[in-house]
């Protein structure tokens, strides 16, 4: 597992509050108001990834206000990069004056004031979303243009911001299956992504440093194959095409993401994971092997039942059974 988690029914009633403004504070100092305080709910997973930190969190509608004075006193010098999930937020920074959604993506400067509350006085549903916290030295973007994006509503819905908010959702969902050694470079992905979201948004994408487009673009490659995983058409070239790079240069980027694999055995794991998934599903239990086998992008079932017996040991005949059989033994 990876991260630290907080969940507010651990804590005394009368103490969730200050405690949730406690854990918040160690990145965001500010004042903490919020209609709930008295009987205050919220949940977070506290990741630190090398100099970068992650937390998704659910909170019921708080408001956070670092005022000048805050700033002059303590100020870590950080970028706080916030994905909305659910609920409403309207934010005053730099200026600007903005409202935010689900899939909204923004960014303040601790070295600036700011006001960040719901977006509805009158809500009393939890907001949820996905924070960083990444050191403002650390991005390869020149403060000026970075000023550019303070206080904006940006989507995560479509391009980079879009890859961007998928591994940030998928980092909170496969935290428990995570190791500390993977923080150092899951912290370098996400300072990657958050730099190249940036110089998209900005058009200055020539700026970032050769090694920090590269795992952008790795990055898109990993999310597209994802994607397309049940094409039985998804081949290197396929790719590569795709992404308009040689199949030469797609082979280098995914040796030097040094993932031990190919790009051909990479898609065929992923699709037999997919597959042992549904065969292990009791809702899927009546759909022929043959079926699950071209629903993941293996055409042949011969050799669908060759591939699968070599990574689980089992047919997937005899693998389904037995899961099945687990299943009904709960």
């Amino acid at each position: 597992m990876i991260g630290t988690v907080f969940r507010s029914e651990d804590v005394p009633a009368e103490d969730r509050f200050d405690y949730w403004r406690e854990l918040v504070g160690r990145t965001r100092s500010s004042d903490f108001i919020s209609d709930h305080a008295a009987d205050f709910w919220a949940e977070c997973r506290l990741m630190e990834l090398g100099p970068v930190t992650v937390w998704p969190s659910s909170f019921l509608p708080t408001r956070y206000l670092r005022n000048p004075k805050m700033v002059r006193q303590s100020d870590p010098e950080l970028y706080h990069l916030t994905l909305l999930l659910d609920g409403g937020l309207a934010l005053d920074h730099a200026g600007r004056t903005e409202v935010f959604g689900p899939r909204d993506l923004h960014i303040v400067d601790s070295s600036q004031p700011y006001d960040l509350r719901p977006r509805d006085d009158r809500e009393s549903r939890a907001v949820r979303g996905v924070a960083v916290d990444l050191p403002k030295a650390l991005l390869p973007l020149p403060p000026h243009r970075v000023r550019e994006l303070l206080g904006r509503g940006l989507s995560g819905r479509e391009g980079v911001g879009a890859l961007l908010a998928e591994f940030l959702v998928g980092l909170d969902r496969q935290a428990d299956t995570l190791q500390p050694l993977d923080a150092p470079r899951l912290g370098r992905v996400v300072l990657d992504l958050v730099s190249a979201w940036c110089a998209q948004a900005l058009a200055a994408e020539d700026t970032l440093p050769p090694e920090t487009r590269q795992q952008a673009l790795a990055q898109r490659i990993l999310e597209f194959i994802r994607q397309n995983l049940r094409d039985p058409t998804l081949t290197p070239p396929v790719i590569a095409a795709a992404h308009h790079i040689s199949l030469s240069y797609l082979h280098r980027i995914f040796q030097q993401q040094s993932r031990g694999e190919t790009v051909a055995v990479f898609i065929r794991n992923q699709r037999l994971v997919g597959a042992r998934h549904d065969l292990a599903e009791p809702n899927l239990r009546t759909m022929p092997i043959h079926a699950v086998a071209a629903r993941w992008g293996f055409p042949r079932a011969s050799d669908f039942t060759r591939a699968f017996r070599a990574a689980y040991g089992l047919s997937p005949r005899e693998f389904r059974l037995q899961a099945l059989f687990e299943v009904e033994q709960r």
